[in-house]
């Protein structure tokens, strides 16, 4: 299809809200308060011939060690066996978990390994980057998706070579955080903005028993002072009150393209300037064809064979088009945008032509 259809979706949230706010936990984190990424090396079993071939020398080695602490000596020469697979196993341990509590885990395939559904993970000790151990990860793997293959042909649906193990780690030590002093705290936006800084200062300072404690260090970071609350608990209580007020934010004057699949996203208060556009597509075809010109009768010779080539090119000619946008919204930009009937691949490169010549009034991001 030539034409471009733009979707405007619309986030409804809860009716006690305003479409135009958000929490404070969801665009800041507390400073000192934030999770732990573990990462280990272990191997996944009771695979259906589609782990690791025995090329793969880390994982024979890691069988035989294995199989060492159970008392059983094999030559290397002898694990043929594709049950197996070396995996990396990696997780994101939230702050405040105890002694004992369960996390997910995600396994990913290191080898040659075709598949790890139906597999299960032996337990594997997880440590932070400073090497300390953290807890063991054991458990069968949930891989959603398959891959079937048979006699050439293939049917497959997402990825098969990495999978997760509901709670299959176990915390052996607590995760500390830095949040020991809590008369003072930080929050630090996830997106650095002096607007939205000062929108998050003005809320704090707005709320009960919170004049005037919170100030702007940077474009990122609202310090609040909690000093006057002497109860820790009290002091808690207020950080999660900090936490769930609502702040109102403007929409981002930001074009964001991804090349790779084609796919264009537009904030609310980009703004295009009038301007003409005039736009051409070229597409080349080229067919090969194989020709075998047979031998003239009573002669000895074999058929030879000679390939020759079709060329065809197309040129698509667009008129020049007046792009002026009468509703100064996205959904107005949306409509006149439909209105070139071009391809995204094509708008994508309009949108660039358009930054260049002044009329786009917004960053544009090409990722």
């Amino acid at each position: 299809m030539k034409n471009i259809i733009i979707y405007i979706l619309i986030v409804l949230t809860l009716p006690l809200m305003n479409l135009d706010a958000a929490r404070i936990k969801d665009i800041a984190n507390i400073e000192g308060v934030s999770g732990v990424q573990v990462i280990g090396y272990g191997l996944v079993v009771g695979l259906n011939q589609t782990g690791d071939n025995r090329m793969v020398s880390y994982t024979n080695q890691s069988v035989i060690n294995m199989l060492k602490r159970f008392g059983l000596t094999i030559d290397k020469r002898n694990n043929g066996t594709r049950n197996i697979a070396a995996v990396m196993i990696t997780a994101t341990i939230p702050p405040f978990m105890k002694k004992g509590s369960q996390v997910d885990v995600v396994v990913s395939a290191m080898g040659d390994a075709s598949s790890l559904q139906g597999g299960t993970l032996l337990m594997t000790p997880l440590s932070r980057a400073d090497g300390s151990i953290i807890g063991n990860a054991q458990g069968p793997l949930s891989v959603g998706g398959y891959d079937v293959r048979a006699f050439g042909s293939r049917v497959s649906k997402n990825f098969v070579t990495s999978g997760r193990v509901p709670n299959g780690l176990i915390l052996q030590k607590e995760i500390e955080q830095s949040l020991a002093d809590a008369s003072s705290m930080r929050i630090i936006l996830r997106q650095p903005d002096f607007t939205v800084a000062n929108t998050v200062m003005t809320a704090i300072n707005a709320s009960a028993d919170l004049d005037g404690k919170a100030t702007l260090e940077d474009g990122a970071t609202i310090k609040v002072d909690l000093s006057t609350f002497a109860d820790r608990n009290e002091q808690l209580i207020k950080i999660a009150q900090i936490e769930a007020l609502n702040v109102s934010l403007e929409a981002t004057s930001k074009v964001v393209i991804n090349e790779r699949t084609g796919t264009i996203v537009i904030g609310g208060n980009v703004e295009l300037l009038p301007s003409v556009i005039a736009h051409g597509g070229l597409d080349i075809t080229i067919q090969r064809q194989v020709i075998v010109p047979q031998p003239a009768p009573f002669t000895i010779f074999p058929p030879r064979y000679a390939e020759t080539a079709i060329i065809e090119t197309e040129e698509e000619i667009n008129q020049a088009r007046a792009l002026t946008v009468q509703n100064p919204t996205v959904a107005g930009i949306a409509e006149s945008l439909n209105l070139l009937q071009v391809k995204p691949r094509d708008l994508i490169a309009i949108f660039q032509a358009l930054k260049e010549a002044g009329s786009l009034q917004g960053e544009l991001i090409i990722q």
